[in-house]
């Protein structure tokens, strides 16, 4: 398996705003607007949607994280002004959109994550399914201190990150979390030191690349909408997604490799 990237080709290699890189069946996003904190404008965010749902056909984990000193500062506010009502509901769907297509995507997503993660930097970063944040990183949500209000979906996911009561405290006091809080909270899956984040993400990506694609497409698409059902709704459907899984081809496969001692049995590491 490679272990170097190297600059993607084609269509993704035309995105300015991004570099995107591919080691194996790795694929690595960087957004790349440092000199403004890798805020997102409408370039940006259009970019991360046509990388997203243009992967490489060898891709099975993305890695995306933030060129320079910080993760994302947000929104780019210039965004905002001069805009009426209905162009301001279809820019925040079009983020709607891009961050859909980051959760529900066709495989599972790490955000590594160094200094500002604000705002739209945290909606993104909500977006994806494994958080790896460096000693550095921090978390706000300064949308109450603007006058304006979470656009990219933070309503919908950093509540079930740090609860409704944490970002409320966040909105309306302008508090921010630390990397030790971020963990604590909920919000970080991972805590690694400052400059160690990228290995590390890349590290779990190529461990979640190994796995069977369905049963990543079932914890990706499957096990959040189960978190929603009422009990017996989400039993069923697991039923149904635990049959669906189990009887492909690659699970016989390597269910019959565990069953002849020629898979690893879980330890501690």
């Amino acid at each position: 398996m490679s272990t170097e990237f190297t600059p993607a080709t084609g269509l993704l290699a035309s995105l300015g705003l991004l570099r995107v890189e591919q080691s194996g069946p790795v694929t690595h996003i960087r957004l790349n607007r440092p000199s403004k904190r890798n805020a997102i404008n409408d370039g940006l965010i259009a970019q991360l949607h046509t990388a997203i749902v243009n992967l490489p056909a060898e891709t099975r984990a993305v890695v995306v994280s933030g060129e320079g000193d910080h993760f994302c500062a947000g929104l780019d506010l210039s965004e905002l002004v001069e805009r009426d009502t209905h162009a301001a509901i279809l820019h925040s769907r079009g983020w709607h959109a891009c961050f859909d297509a980051f959760q529900f995507g066709k495989v599972p997503v790490i955000a590594v994550l160094h200094g500002a993660v604000v705002g739209g930097g945290l909606e993104l970063a909500a977006a994806c399914h494994i958080r790896v944040a460096e000693d550095s990183a921090y978390f706000g949500l300064p949308e109450g201190q603007r006058g304006i209000f979470v656009g990219g979906g933070g309503s919908v996911r950093v509540p079930r990150l740090i609860g409704t009561a944490r970002m409320t405290d966040m909105m309306l006091t302008g508090r921010v979390f630390d990397a030790d809080q971020g963990e604590r909270y909920g919000a970080v899956n991972y805590r690694v030191p400052d400059g160690a984040g990228l290995a590390k993400g890349v590290e779990l990506a190529r461990k979640i690349a190994g796995n069977a694609p369905m049963t990543a497409f079932a914890v990706m698409h499957a096990l959040p909408r189960i978190a929603e059902m009422s009990p017996s709704e989400g039993l069923f459907a697991e039923s149904l997604m635990a049959s669906a899984a189990s009887n492909t081809v690659e699970a016989q496969s390597r269910l019959r490799a565990f069953l002849e001692g020629r898979a690893g049995k879980v330890v501690k590491e």
